[in-house]
């Protein structure tokens, strides 16, 4: 007989997470469905908090630009600025904003006050410096890797100068223009110019690679892997650039999957260095295939989550996230036929489940897919259970 929902589902905190495995994996995803949900974010701390104390996490990684991490990780680790400057500087997509988000920060600073350096909490973002409208110009990861090499190995080894970068970047608005995102022509991104960058990039990292040994003795650890980060973002973001001036279909399909392989890059650098609860969209997580509706049609791709699924093997975990309700945006009580639907008229809020167990609970024929009518809430597909670990349901959007 199949396992009624009501008996299957707990309530939610680590431990309760980390018994889906059978051991504590390496890169904890937990998603969402939507952006802009602060309760979503305290449910994000509490697991957060909830690893760190119990369960030997010490890092946390958001969706959000990778460089302005940096400033929050130097806040968090060695007090460095103020709370109010890391807030401003170092998130993206105007996470900064968020209450949520900034009483993580908070915490992780008071946390590591005092403790040794070993000890310490970490913050990253994994996403590009990339935003809706365009990309960064990768003037700023370029001169940070030129400049870590510069400083520690034989100048004559460099294959150009910051003179030669300065003069082949030019002005960033060539790389920042907006209207570049739907009109190709005006993207820097196959000039003369970014083709030269592209070659030196290349170079910078593989004299990077080259140089670890002497550079690792030179200096420490964390510059190392900061200019390795400066050299992923400088060669995906000059990718990034090339596939923006492309004229053909496959252009936007090309540029979503290059921005996911940058996440992907950025969370297998965070795997090697210990245990990280990863938190962004579902559908950057997902081990399916991310598709989105654009101005072109449908568009398919490999989200991150697949990407460092398919390197780590079980060392990956997924823990979707769905909701009830925001009725602030129109979504209002789940179908019953639904698989929100189902999970909504359980008492325990927020409660976890294991997909496995809830797709046996369920039984055939599976539940309708659930339709949104806000295009800013994606529900859980009920086709892609099999490739989810665990579902975290909240009931109620509050409005904010």
């Amino acid at each position: 007989m199949a396992e009624r929902i009501q008996d299957i589902a707990v309530p939610l905190d680590a431990a309760a997470v980390l018994r889906l495995f059978p051991a504590p994996p390496r890169l904890l995803a937990l998603g969402e469905p939507t952006h802009g949900e602060d309760l979503l974010l305290d449910v994000r701390n509490d697991v957060f908090r909830q690893l760190v104390e119990g369960h030997g996490y010490r890092t946390v990684a958001v969706e959000s630009d990778c460089l302005r991490g940096l400033v929050v990780d130097d806040y968090v680790t060695s007090g460095s600025g103020t709370l109010d400057e890391a807030m401003a500087r170092g998130f993206s997509h105007g996470f900064g904003a968020s209450a949520a988000n900034r009483e993580l920060v908070r915490w992780m600073r008071a946390y590591n006050e005092d403790r040794p350096a070993g000890e310490r909490l970490r913050f990253a973002g994994f996403d590009g410096p990339l935003e809706i409208t365009g990309a960064a110009s990768p003037r700023q990861a370029l001169t940070a890797l030129h400049g870590y090499l510069a400083t520690w190995v034989d100048p004559a080894l460099l294959p150009c100068t910051t003179g030669t970068l300065d003069r082949l970047l030019g002005a960033d608005e060539r790389w920042t223009e907006p209207e570049a995102m739907t009109d190709p022509a005006r993207s820097a991104g196959r000039s003369a110019e970014a083709g030269e960058l592209r070659t030196l990039a290349a170079d910078l990292v593989s004299l990077l690679d080259e140089q670890a040994p002497h550079l690792l003795a030179c200096a420490a650890r964390d510059d190392w892997e900061r200019a390795r980060l400066h050299g992923r973002t400088a060669t995906g973001l000059l990718t990034y650039h090339y596939w923006m001036a492309e004229t053909s279909p496959a252009r936007m399909t090309r540029m979503l999957g290059v921005r996911d392989r940058m996440m992907a890059d950025n969370l297998l650098a965070l795997a090697d260095r210990g245990p990280t609860l990863v938190h962004a969209h579902n559908a950057h997580l997902q081990r399916e295939k991310s598709s989105m509706r654009m101005w072109q049609g449908r568009m398919e791709w490999w989200s991150a989550g697949a990407l460092v699924g398919a390197r780590l093997g079980d060392e990956y975990a997924f823990v979707a996230t769905a909701l009830g309700t925001i009725r602030h945006q129109g979504v209002d009580t789940p179908p019953p036929d639904t698989l929100e639907g189902l999970l909504y008229a359980l008492e325990q809020d927020p409660c976890l489940v294991g997909a496995g167990r809830l797709a046996d609970a369920h039984g055939d024929p599976r539940p309708e897919p659930r339709v949104s009518p806000w295009f800013g809430y994606a529900p859980l597909d009920p086709g892609h259970l099999d490739a989810v670990d665990g579902v975290v349901f909240v009931k109620d959007m509050p409005r904010p």
